[in-house]
């Protein structure tokens, strides 16, 4: 039986006003509040925008541990964001903004960010779920990233989480994962030949002049520069705390099984690892999806099943079998988040929106 991998999530969410459903930058003692929490072993870190906050777990080996950190997480910040008259959720897009530039938290690399591209950093009202991995070394994590490849299209449309933007419904089931692929380097990662080509790549890539930092490359999954980590990042923020811990599940069991199988690994057309990541962010878990390594089309149902066939190992030696089981059937019977919120928009507008989800968060 191989070692169970670590993995930790990194979460992300917005400050709304309810009053005006508007991002909102909390005061300043209110900040400072929410950034000591330390709820369940997790971290709360500033993010891009003043409006935004960002916490992570704790280094993981289970599900319920992850899922107690992330419970205990959003319990804490929701109530400091509520005491303060805010409303704390998990949505990939801000559903509607203020006219003028957003305001970018106070950082010296952010600030360098913003004047690099303003156009982009000035309605940069996205949230994402982030989740590390553990490899244990390069070459490990090359293989394992050629592996996720073909199933980062899958990813991004269960975790869909951002269909409207700019107060009207933007047509996708993740409105983030388009705005996304304005930066420099987005997208699905290449096929990479070993560690070698891994790092000799990189390097022409930190060279370049639109490049700023090793952070600044942000494919849908990447090695980190930091932690000895696969991190997986194409997941919009989730609504429900399950949902979130589903989605890492999957992910960790993906990458150990990209790692521990040997073999040829299905390298598809870049054309259409860029469609069928475009149709996921389109249509999330409705209509047809791509079984990139057969080339054709498939029912969501099918490629759950073949998901599933691919990391139910994983999922045995892990403990997560009925866990991951029952999140992926509620997804697939239920909607994901961005079904969700046009069902709550459909009831009630952007009130009931924001209102809903911010009562969904330990869901």
């Amino acid at each position: 039986m191989p070692a169970v991998r670590t993995f930790g999530i990194e979460q992300e969410f917005f400050l709304i006003n309810p009053a005006t459903g508007l991002p909102a930058v909390p005061r300043h003692h209110v900040h400072n509040e929410l950034m000591a929490l330390r709820s369940g072993g997790t971290h709360t870190h500033p993010e891009f925008l003043a409006c935004q906050v960002e916490n992570s777990t704790p280094i993981c080996t289970t599900g319920a541990e992850a899922l107690e950190a992330v419970v205990s997480a959003r319990r804490e910040l929701s109530a400091v964001a509520r005491e303060a008259g805010l409303q704390l959720v998990g949505l990939g897009t801000a559903p509607r903004i203020p006219a003028g530039p957003a305001a970018v938290h106070a950082s010296e690399r952010y600030y360098a960010i913003n004047r690099f591209c303003p156009g982009i950093t000035s309605e940069h009202y996205l949230c994402g779920t982030h989740v590390h991995v553990g490899i244990e070394d390069l070459e490990t994590g090359v293989q394992a990233l050629n592996s996720l490849r073909q199933w980062l299209p899958l990813l991004t449309a269960l975790g869909a989480n951002s269909p409207f933007w700019r107060g009207a419904d933007s047509g996708f089931a993740s409105w983030r994962s388009i705005a996304y692929l304005r930066w420099s380097i987005h997208g699905i990662p290449p096929h990479f030949a070993d560690a070698r080509d891994y790092l000799a790549r990189m390097e022409f890539l930190l060279a370049s002049d639109v490049v700023l930092d090793a952070g600044h490359i942000g494919w849908g999954a990447r090695l980190s520069a930091r932690f000895p980590t696969l991190e997986i990042r194409v997941a919009d923020a989730q609504m429900g705390a399950r949902d979130v811990v589903v989605l890492a599940l999957v992910m960790r069991a993906l990458v150990s099984a990209g790692a521990n199988s040997p073999g040829r690994i299905p390298d598809p057309a870049p054309e259409a690892l860029d469609m069928a990541q475009w149709q996921a962010a389109k249509f999330g878990t409705r209509g047809n999806h791509y079984d990139l390594a057969a080339g054709t089309k498939a029912s969501l149902d099918r490629r759950l099943d073949a998901l599933l066939n691919y990391i139910g190992g994983e999922l045995e030696d892990s403990g997560d079998t009925d866990f991951v089981g029952a999140g992926l059937a509620r997804i697939a019977g239920e909607g994901n988040g961005a079904a969700a919120q046009r069902r709550f928009f459909h009831a009630g507008g952007f009130d009931a929106l924001i209102s809903e989800a911010g009562a969904r968060l330990l869901d």
